[in-house]
């Protein structure tokens, strides 16, 4: 949630930041007359409980005939108490509803507009020209089902649409890029979480997860449990209701977890392979920092991205996402979109975003230095959605028999192959 302090001092920030993100802006001015409402009947409730102590030393004193009538005045201030007790917390309720419906504020630089008015920031690696290498690509699918690796008509009869098994090559494949993207974590500072998959209501909603992004989210009513679309849910919550000392940060987890999203509202996309699915597993960067860090950590996250993305061969790009397709939690968000051959388009590999001091306000985690004491900044970015990425490295690296060259990144943890061949023609 957003600094109630900055809404009474700027509504009008607030405001434009609402309008940008092309939701509704009259969420402020309802939250607004809450605060008032809730602040003043805050102040009621104090006059009155003085108003009841102060009678409260006089009764004892009181002569008899005077003592009748305090004991109804008390009586009297009892029940206003009351009153101005349950108004207050209305009140309070209110608000907090109010400021939990509000997205975090957009940074000023962030292109204004919906999904496609993004700004392109970079471009890096070659599109390969398979025209003049003398054959047409194949697509993911095809490929992984020459090399044994992956198959979705088993995957739907067990689970659905939408689900998958890896097979041979392909289970090995991405136990490779999850051993490989924790290695660049692990060598980049980060701590190696393995975090739970199933977490609790106030877990999810402090991330910002159950608000527009709510209809995405599996939830267990039996057990008020939700399954997590991203790690980054339990990272956020892991340090929920604490105070870490400033010396402490930046504090820097790679966290590896089962994702789950119902992919809702995504009828009829990329139903084919396993580009969308409704679960996969990720490596996610989280980093805990000062507010006055958090735009220079937002870049190096987003410079890891692209070391990763560079070191399996990809051709790709780097986009400002554009405030209408932001998300709540986020103040700024860049995506590396990697280039998928026969899609003929760049398509969504990482993500990267600053969420400043949004989720530490509602997961109540703040930063000690010296005596003040005061909320910090969280980031969250992919570093790699392993189908998203095997679909990217068997379209960009096959080869014109169906092969496909192993970029040297993952020889390692391949037992040194440098080609994955087909296992039926």
């Amino acid at each position: 949630m957003i600094d109630l302090r900055l809404l009474r001092e700027d509504p009008d920030r607030v405001r434009a930041s609402q309008r940008a993100r092309g939701e509704d802006v009259a969420l402020v001015d309802s939250l607004l007359s809450a605060d008032e409402r809730r602040r003043s009947s805050g102040v009621r409730f104090d006059e009155l409980r003085a108003e009841q102590r102060s009678l409260g030393k006089l009764i004892p004193k009181a002569s008899a005939d005077e003592k009748a009538e305090l004991l109804k005045q008390a009586s009297q201030l009892a029940a206003d108490v009351k009153v101005a007790d349950a108004e207050r917390d209305a009140a309070d309720t209110e608000t907090r509803e109010l400021l939990l419906q509000l997205g975090n504020l957009v940074h000023p630089d962030v292109p204004v507009g919906g999904e496609e008015d993004f700004v392109t920031l970079e471009t890096h690696g070659d599109i390969r020209d398979f025209g003049a290498e003398g054959f047409e690509p194949k697509d993911h699918l095809e490929l992984g089902q020459l090399l044994g690796a992956i198959d979705v008509e088993r995957g739907a009869k067990v689970s659905g649409s939408r689900f998958y098994f890896l097979t041979g090559i392909g289970a090995l494949l991405e136990l490779a890029l999850v051993n490989a993207a924790i290695a660049q974590a692990t060598a980049a500072g980060f701590t190696p979480m393995l975090t739970p998959a199933l977490v609790r209501p106030q877990s999810m909603a402090g991330t910002g997860f159950l608000g527009q992004a709510a209809q995405d989210v599996y939830h267990l009513e039996k057990d008020d449990l939700y399954l997590v679309g991203t790690s980054e849910v339990a990272l956020a919550a892991y340090h929920m209701d604490e105070i870490i000392d400033a010396d402490r940060l930046p504090l820097r987890y790679a966290g590896f977890s089962p994702c789950f999203r119902r992919e809702a509202g995504s009828h009829g996309k990329d139903t084919k392979g396993i580009f969308r699915v409704h679960q996969f597993d990720k490596v996610e960067m989280f980093t805990y920092v000062t507010p006055e860090d958090s735009q220079a950590e937002h870049q190096r996250l987003l410079e890891w991205e692209k070391q990763w993305l560079t070191s399996l061969e990809l051709p790709f790009r780097v986009i400002d996402v554009a405030t209408g397709d932001l998300g709540s939690s986020a103040a700024r968000k860049f995506d590396c979109e990697a280039w998928i051959p026969t899609q003929g388009k760049y398509r969504e590999l990482t993500s990267t975003s600053d969420c400043t001091e949004y989720q530490s306000r509602r997961l109540s985690i703040r930063v000690r230095e010296g005596k003040q004491v005061r909320p910090l900044a969280t980031l969250n970015g992919t570093l790699c959605a392993v189908p998203r990425t095997i679909v990217a490295i068997l379209e960009n690296h096959q080869q014109a028999d169906g092969s496909v060259r192993v970029p040297e990144v993952l020889r390692p943890y391949l037992g040194g192959r440098e080609v994955l061949e087909p296992v039926a023609k």
